[in-house]
């Protein structure tokens, strides 16, 4: 089976997913365009949440037809944190306090990014998102929804909102880091086991 999946690499590649993962990172432009220079507030957030609907779909064509691969779950995440950091760039020009979420998520996704390809090149396993993961991406969205489409949000709720929101990340970014630096260990550990029986 692992010899015919090698055989066609395109086929984990070009899979329906994967293009609606192509297909949200060429929207973001689009959602730019829109917010900054159109200043079209109700379509900014109409594009959003189709752009969001095709990240739900994705994953359940991927699940449901056996589709998931590593290419998948790779692309999937750097269309949805594009998204992110391009939406919190435009509400940033509005919302003062965004740079906390705006900053964090660079931070957060540097980090993760580092420890995550340390970890992929330790044990050769890519993961998919976890419950706090998915958790903060909703939370994420619904406040940069929140903030699109309620031009005259109170300062108070706004800054709740984008309170609320920076704690889960925080929350996510620990617990991925907690729990990408325990498979390396487990790895590490594997390894010098395994060292250590050859040598014997």
């Amino acid at each position: 089976m692992k010899e015919k999946e090698n055989k066609n690499p395109k086929s984990k590649i070009l899979t329906v997913p994967n293009i609606l993962s192509f297909i949200r990172l060429g929207i973001i432009p689009f959602i730019i365009w829109l917010y900054c220079f159109e200043k079209n507030y109700a379509m900014t957030t109409l594009v959003l949440v189709l752009s969001g609907a095709t990240d739900i779909v994705d994953g359940f064509i991927a699940r449901h037809f056996n589709l998931v691969s590593d290419f998948g779950k790779a692309i999937d995440p750097i269309a949805d944190k594009l998204t992110q950091l391009s939406v919190l760039f435009c509400l940033v020009t509005r919302f003062i306090y965004m740079v906390f979420p705006l900053s964090l998520l660079i931070v957060k996704e540097l980090f993760a990014g580092i420890v995550a390809l340390i970890q992929i090149n330790k044990t050769k396993e890519v993961h998919g998102a976890v419950w706090h993961g998915k958790l903060n991406t909703v939370l994420l969205y619904a406040m940069m929804i929140l903030h699109i489409i309620w031009y005259n949000i109170p300062p108070v709720v706004s800054n709740l909102f984008i309170l609320a929101c920076t704690g889960v990340m925080v929350m996510s970014a620990i617990l991925y880091g907690i729990q990408n630096i325990g498979r390396i260990i487990k790895s590490n550990k594997t390894a010098d086991i395994n060292a250590g029986i050859n040598n014997k």
